[in-house]
């Protein structure tokens, strides 16, 4: 059975992906996977989509794992991992640009992280 034979949430496969993998006592997987709430179900694939390289790494080692979670619900789709890349903020930027050219001279109260 395919995820387009029957109307599939991606989040409730995936929720079932970490459950499947905490049955198993596959820890570090199950807990990284456990913050990932960005997937979608498109073409025959289930996309997961992460921002840190850690991440990455951990999912693409525990790619067979995933998969045949995803098989043991009766559905027949591949793991596919989508690197987000991070936004900045343009005025973090910006300032970032300032505190290039001037450095020590320019100060800014408030703020986002301190910058």
């Amino acid at each position: 059975m395919t995820a387009s034979n029957v109307a599939v949430s991606a989040k409730t496969v995936w929720g079932k992906v970490v459950l499947y993998l905490k049955e198993r006592k596959m820890v570090a997987l199950h807990v990284a996977c456990g913050d990932i709430t960005n997937v979608e179900i498109e073409s025959g694939n289930l996309v997961v989509k992460v921002q840190e390289s850690m991440l990455v790494d951990l999912l693409r080692e525990g790619r067979r794992e995933i998969e045949s979670a995803m098989r043991w619900q009766g559905l027949d789709l591949n793991l596919k991992i989508e690197v987000l890349k991070k936004e900045i903020d343009p005025a973090e930027e910006d300032i970032k640009k300032l505190k290039g050219l001037v450095g020590d001279y320019l100060t800014i109260n408030g703020g986002k992280n301190g910058i």
